[in-house]
């Protein structure tokens, strides 16, 4: 049986967010695996109500476990080792990355009370990591969190890059440039690039990147103009756009103050690593709140509206002592993630109401994207020389697009989405089979399934309401004529102007007062019965069908 070289990607590829890949060598049905990333996405109330995270759905790889040799994390936002804490125990199989994310790694798997010392810290290339038929190599690659690698993952069949996230910058601030010597002495390498996996999330961008060191001068004569308290917000793993803020306040002549746990725990982190080893100095919200204000900068979570980080407390009133105040100065030095519009527009909207002056950095004044537009990804095609693109890391729109710039080149292409088997042995990628690509969720403290039925209640719930009946059935069988009904999430009254909770027990008295001995000793016959009644009488009076629980309580003789 000859081996073949497949590509998989579980999440990230239809989508941004939730970053999950696996390539395989060997016999077909035989592979020896490894994975690439395990992130997540966030849930929303429209889709998922009261998730806290969502990630790719493990069922395929925990089947396939014996053939896993190891994990691979690029870097260190949540979209792609989010999960790693989650869903490791569930794999159990050893994680490589580079020092900066594996002691995030690390933190993330003992918050979870498992061991860290799955977590293995590598050196970047030309060190090499063995993991079964392959050979992975990270290499450094510009990107808005410190530490960012591309892999190399030499194979039997050819090399592969995987690009992870990365922009084309020489002067990131903090963190390594990228390198266009290097990756030209990459791709002559190994007879050649075979597959370039590729990031494409702002393919539809046309103009060139910028680079994160051009914001410098724009923050401070921001930070100067500003005449009372300046608070700014971005990403909290982007802890070079974090430095750069701080400089700019602490050059305007003020103390800087961080506030939210995920921006304290970055940039120490940073600090212990050696990545940044000269951030400004910082001082407590205690201090803040007891200087002028005029001499304080905050620096603050809460970039996309996340409802409990501190820019939206700040906005709903008050954080650790610290008030914002009509006068002072809120800056989104970020760009919005899709689906996160209208709670960042909340939030603005709360400031603008204390009387905050409130500033963005959708004009690209006060931000860069720390992803590769159109022309650098072009000028990647060209420098790499790839034999087959892989589109990666964007909605399907995005990989369709990536796509067709590189078969105007000439490179082999193929548009591959979540549980997509894609066959890259070959001169030409061609899919040859799908896994289920399903999702899992973190509700609360429990991961539940997508299959479960219990996002898909609570969405019924949300859209229809909830009414719960009560029905009691004497020694001798003879059924209460009074149920008791309890709406929830509904209108009190409705078209007859009637309360509907007691409409619903008179139809249900009608009902129970005729039901024969046949009905009333099935508890299934008589559940479904009231159900059918709530139901009616609610849609004929407020247009719902509402979710019905019955309880039926029999007296013992």
């Amino acid at each position: 049986m000859s081996d073949r070289l497949i590509y998989l990607p579980l999440g990230g590829a239809g989508e941004i967010g939730m970053n999950a890949y696996v390539y395989g060598y060997g016999p077909k049905g035989k592979e020896r695996l490894i994975v690439v990333d395990l992130g997540v996405t966030f849930g929303d109330m429209d889709t998922t109500p009261g998730v806290d995270l969502i990630m790719a759905d493990t069922a395929w790889l925990q089947a396939n476990k014996d053939r896993i040799e190891a994990i691979f994390i690029t870097h260190a936002h949540e979209d792609h080792v989010g999960a790693l804490g989650l869903l490791w125990d569930r794999l159990e199989k050893p994680v490589h990355c580079r020092k900066f994310t594996g002691t995030l790694a690390k933190m993330k798997l003992e918050e979870r009370g498992l061991s860290p010392d799955a977590v293995r810290i590598h050196e970047p290339r030309p060190d090499v990591v063995e993991a079964g038929p392959f050979k992975v190599q990270f290499v450094p690659i510009s990107h808005s969190i410190p530490e960012s690698s591309a892999l190399i993952i030499d194979t039997p069949a050819g090399r592969i890059v995987h690009s992870g996230d990365f922009k084309l910058d020489g002067t990131p601030v903090v963190g390594e440039a990228f390198d266009p010597i290097l990756w030209h002495e990459i791709a002559g390498e190994a007879g050649g690039i075979k597959v370039l996996a590729c990031d494409s999330t702002n393919v539809f961008n046309l103009h060139p990147g910028r680079s994160e060191a051009l914001l410098a001068n724009p923050l401070l004569d921001f930070v100067m103009a500003q005449p009372n308290l300046v608070a700014a917000t971005t990403f909290a793993s982007n802890v070079a756009r974090l430095k750069s803020l701080a400089e700019a306040g602490v050059a305007a002549g003020r103390k800087i103050c961080l506030l939210g746990r995920s921006m304290r725990r970055m940039t120490q982190v940073a600090q212990e690593t050696g990545v940044v080893s000269d951030f400004p100095n910082t001082i407590s919200p205690e201090e803040a709140a007891e200087l002028p204000r005029n001499e304080v900068m905050l620096i603050v979570t809460g970039s996309q509206g996340e409802r409990r980080a501190a820019s939206a407390q700040l906005a709903r009133g008050s954080y650790l002592g610290i008030r914002l105040q009509e006068g002072d100065s809120f800056l989104f030095s970020s760009s919005v993630i899709p689906g996160n519009e209208r709670g960042v527009i909340r939030i603005m909207n709360q400031f603008s109401e204390i009387g905050v002056d409130v500033f963005d950095g959708q004009d690209g004044t006060f931000h860069v994207s720390g992803h590769a537009n159109r022309p650098d990804l072009e000028a990647v095609h060209d420098l790499l020389k790839p034999a087959i693109l892989l589109p990666m890391h964007g909605e399907h729109m995005h990989l369709r697009e990536h796509a067709e710039i590189g078969r105007e080149k000439g490179i082999a292409s193929i548009v591959a989405t979540n549980g997509a088997v894609v066959d890259i042995t070959g001169d030409r990628p061609e899919i040859v089979d799908n896994v289920e690509a399903g999702r899992i969720y973190l509700d609360g403290s429990v991961l539940i399934g997508a299959f479960d039925g219990v996002i898909r209640d609570r969405i019924r719930m949300a859209l229809n309401g909830h009414v719960t009946v009560s029905v009691i059935v004497d020694e001798e069988d003879n059924p209460f004529p009074d149920a008791w009904v309890e709406p929830m999430g509904l209108a009190e009254r409705g078209r007859s102007n009637q309360p509907v909770a007691e409409q619903i027990e008179s139809e249900l008295a009608e009902f129970l007062e005729r039901a024969d001995a046949k009905t009333v000793a099935d508890d299934k016959k008589i559940e479904d019965a009231v159900r059918k009644i709530t139901r009616q009488v609610t849609m004929e009076e407020i247009g719902k069908k509402p979710e019905v629980t019955v309880i039926i309580s029999r007296l013992a003789p």
